[in-house]
Formats: structure tokens, C-alpha cells, sequence
């Protein structure tokens, strides 16, 4: 049974449609990435998903159970950290984590375990006794992500977890992700394609309100239906653009980064089905030109993402 069940949803806002017929599944274990631009319905998904509204029209179950007819049930099972975490900043980082418990109808004892079980998952032990206000951003969405966690729900729903974070930080929230999907099934709402590919055995795809992509990062590189990139790198300071625009099969030739003084870098975008490699290497020997590398790369998950969600 999946953990996640979204079949034919629907809603609208008025005469603003925001899902348009989503339907996807996630099975027990998975991490997903959900992607999408701005304004695709992403958030309203995740809405419904946790019971903080309901569809137009569609089915969202939850480990079998329906989310509209067993909304108590559902959010029970389902630990959700919205893009701006509900935090107080005046209340010590223990005293939420109770209170949290206490909304959560966990008793006594139980609070207890559950509080120093995700102190000790999320590194916040340091911190317990310290008011949320006087933390760092990297602390206060770990105190995110511990509300999430702390009734010990089976699934958790993520929306822009690292969003505001510096490089260090990023890194060890993913770290966190990463570990707590050993156990849980996570849908992870981003924008950053990289977290994606780091965490993600599975990616969604939606535009418009409506599904445009899923599948594992490879099946979406490859649903887009785009070509190839080939990296050509030359001692000296001859421009290759012309020359190399004029190969069969090349779509578009755009000068890169070289590796440093005395060499210069051609990005070139390909039809899907051409190689032009070998025509490279002779119009190099032709030319005369000093080859220091030629790598092959299929699309990548951004470009597999702006084919997918730009108006065509």
C-alpha cells in the first residue's frame, strides 16, 4: 500500500485553478522530490495533503486512510514543516517541543521520550533550554524540522527545508534529511535542483497544476526529450564557435570557463540521437588546435526542468 495515494485532484480558487487532475503515489521509504515553479500548485498540494485544506474535487489517501473523510487520522501520521517554520520566538526551544506534544495529545511520559529523541536525531541537546529567538537560522529550522518529528509520524511532508540557509548549514540540514529518510517516507518540496539529486530516489514534476514529470532524475532527463551537451576544451586563444556550429547535429555552441590562463571552453548542445565527438577530434586535427578534453554529458535535471515547465 502507498504511503502517499493522490488520485485526480482538484482545486480551484474561484476562477483561479490551481491543481488541474494531480495524480501520484509515494510507496513506504521514499524519498520524493517534489519541484515546480512558483505559483505550479505545489503548496496547495501539500495542503491538502495534510489536512490544512480541502480539494474541489480528487482522492488523497495516506496509508489507506482518506484525508478529507479522516483528516484526524491523516495528520496524526503525517509530520509537516511549512517553508516558514511555526516557531515562537520567545518560548525556550523545550518548552515548544512541549507544546507541540501537548497539541499533539501525547502524555506525560511519552513527551519526554519523543522531546529527547529528536533533541538528541537533530542536535538540539545544546540548545533545549535556550529561547528559539536567540538561535541561529540553522538551529531554529532544526527546531522545525523537531516539531515535524516529534510525535513520531511515519511520513513527513517538507517544504522548502534549507530555504535562507547558508552553504554550511544547507549541508547539514540535508545530512538530517538524509537520515531521517531512513525511516520515514519523505515528500521534499525545493527549488534547489542539487538537494534533489543528493536525497532523492524519485522526482515530481508539476506546472500549471498539472503532472509534467516522474520518475527517477534519469527517466525525467530523458521524458524532456532534449539532447546532449558536449564540453570541448582547447589550448590557445583561437575562436571555435563558427567551426564548431557548423558540425552536424549541433544545436547551439556557448564559450565556458576554461582552466585558467592559455585555454579556452566550448559548451555545445546537441540534437538528442548526434554525437559529434569523432568530427571534434578531426576538425581538431585539421585545425591544428591543441585538444586538452572532450566530455559528453546527457541533459541535466535543470535543463530537464526548464523543457519541462517552460510555456512552450
Amino acid at each position: 500500500m502507498p504511503s502517499i495515494e493522490v488520485s485526480d485532484l482538484h482545486k480551484s480558487y474561484g476562477s483561479t485553478v490551481a491543481l488541474a487532475g494531480v495524480s501520484f503515489s509515494v510507496e513506504p521509504g521514499e524519498v520524493v522530490g517534489f519541484l515546480g515553479p512558483n505559483g505550479a500548485g505545489k503548496t496547495t498540494t501539500m495542503k491538502i495533503l495534510c489536512g490544512f485544506t480541502a480539494p474541489s474535487a480528487g482522492t488523497v489517501r495516506v496509508d489507506g486512510l482518506d484525508a478529507v473523510a479522516e483528516s484526524l487520522q491523516v495528520r496524526q501520521r503525517i509530520g509537516y514543516l511549512p517553508e516558514s517554520a511555526p516557531l515562537y520566538a520567545e518560548m525556550l526551544v523545550s518548552g515548544y517541543l512541549d507544546f507541540i506534544c501537548s497539541v499533539r495529545q501525547l502524555g506525560r511520559e511519552q513527551r519526554e521520550v519523543r522531546i529527547a529523541a529528536v533533541a538528541e536525531q537533530l542536535g538540539l541537546g545544546s540548545v533545549l533550554h535556550r529561547p528559539i529567538g536567540e538561535l541561529s537560522k540553522g538551529f531554529r529550522q532544526r527546531v522545525g524540522l523537531a516539531q515535524a518529528l516529534v510525535h513520531d509520524p511515519p511520513i513527513l511532508v517538507l517544504d522548502e527545508p534549507t530555504s535562507g540557509l547558508d552553504p554550511n548549514q544547507i549541508a547539514e540540514i540535508r545530512a538530517l534529511i538524509r537520515d531521517i529518510g531512513k525511516t520515514r517516507t519523505i515528500l521534499l518540496s525545493t527549488h534547489i535542483l542539487q538537494e534533489v539529486s543528493a536525497l532523492c530516489s524519485r522526482v515530481l514534476i508539476v506546472s500549471q497544476g498539472r503532472i509534467v514529470g516522474f520518475g527517477t532524475p534519469a527517466e525525467i532527463e530523458a521524458q524532456s526529450a532534449g539532447g546532449s551537451r558536449i564540453e570541448v576544451l582547447v589550448r590557445g586563444d583561437a575562436d571555435l564557435r563558427s567551426p564548431l556550429a557548423a558540425l552536424v547535429g549541433v544545436l547551439d555552441v556557448r564559450e565556458a570557463a576554461g582552466e585558467g590562463p592559455g585555454t579556452r571552453a566550448w559548451s555545445l548542445l546537441c540534437e538528442a540521437d548526434a554525437d559529434p565527438r569523432a568530427e571534434i577530434f578531426e576538425a581538431a586535427v585539421a585545425g591544428g588546435w591543441a585538444l586538452l578534453g572532450l566530455h559528453r554529458e546527457p541533459e541535466s535535471l535543470e535543463e530537464a526542468f526548464r523543457a519541462l515547465t517552460l510555456p512552450s
